[in-house]
């Protein structure tokens, strides 16, 4: 196994945070952490302000699209990589088989991933990880959390998070300093700069941006877990609140109000 030291102490801190939240319980079975989390979230907005967004704003403005396309093909062939592991763990060997042809398309006539040639041939990209893997498996998500410098998260996710890690062949091919941190530095600011005009969205839209973002990331999982088909009001199920189907509704309202009454003919 590669030694990779920033690596090694962001799993045990991934992991104490899991373990520790974990057996936490309050009022609120969607958020008992929201405190601490707020608290988090802050610390991480905080930098986000002060060095990530700058760097990435930098980064936007110094690199033309087209290479900041082939940055994001690039890591995301890499990305393919666990996907298609988590792919085969639960069981959709249809989606399998389909990304390690992206891999080998991409790594071969897409000069190691900087050109997307398998998407245009039909090679349809998938987005897994190991923490909707464990809930194929019937992994509950656990309390909602926020990392540091991660972001939003659950207990799940955090431990699938560190799985995730030794499925990345970053951690394979890069396995020297200073290359290990310019590599991940350079993944951070880009995924950063994709997502730059996103925020400027989040920050005019949400009066509660803690609330907005942990209910989109909640919703985004639930969704991803079910193939873009969430089934609706599955009990104990750790996502955002449910909403009321337009029949419900409408079901409401006529309780509420009693139809009007036919007024006699004069």
């Amino acid at each position: 196994m590669p030694r990779n030291p920033h690596r090694a102490g962001l799993i045990l801190s991934l992991l104490l945070i899991a373990v520790v939240c974990g057996g936490c319980s309050t009022a609120n079975p969607r958020d008992p952490l929201e405190p601490l989390n707020r608290s988090i979230y802050k610390f991480n907005d905080g930098w986000d302000k002060v060095v990530t967004k700058p760097v990435a704003e930098g980064y936007k403005a110094v690199l033309p699209p087209p290479v900041r396309n082939g940055v994001s093909n690039f890591f995301g062939n890499w990305r393919d990589t666990t996907t298609a592991i988590n792919n085969l763990l639960q069981f959709k060997l249809g989606h399998a088989v389909s990304d390690v042809g992206r891999i080998i398309v991409n790594s071969t006539i897409g000069l190691f991933g900087v050109f997307d040639v398998a998407s245009r041939l039909g090679l349809e990209k998938h987005d897994q990880d190991f923490g909707l893997t464990l809930g194929t498996w019937g992994v509950g998500s656990g309390p909602y959390l926020v990392l540091p410098f991660l972001g939003p998260s659950t207990v799940r996710d955090t431990a699938g998070y560190v799985v995730d890690i030794y499925t990345d062949p970053e951690i394979y091919l890069v396995t020297t300093s200073p290359a290990t941190y310019i590599v991940l530095g350079t993944r951070i600011v880009n995924v950063r700069a994709n997502l730059l005009e996103a925020g400027q969205v989040f920050e005019q839209a949400a009066v509660d941006r803690y609330a907005f973002l942990r209910d989109a990331y909640l919703q985004r999982r639930r969704s991803q877990m079910y193939d873009g088909n969430p089934p609706m009001d599955i009990p104990g199920e750790s996502g955002a609140p449910q909403r009321k189907t337009l029949k419900q509704m409408e079901q409401e309202l006529d309780l509420d109000e009693p139809p009007p009454t036919a007024q006699p003919k004069q």
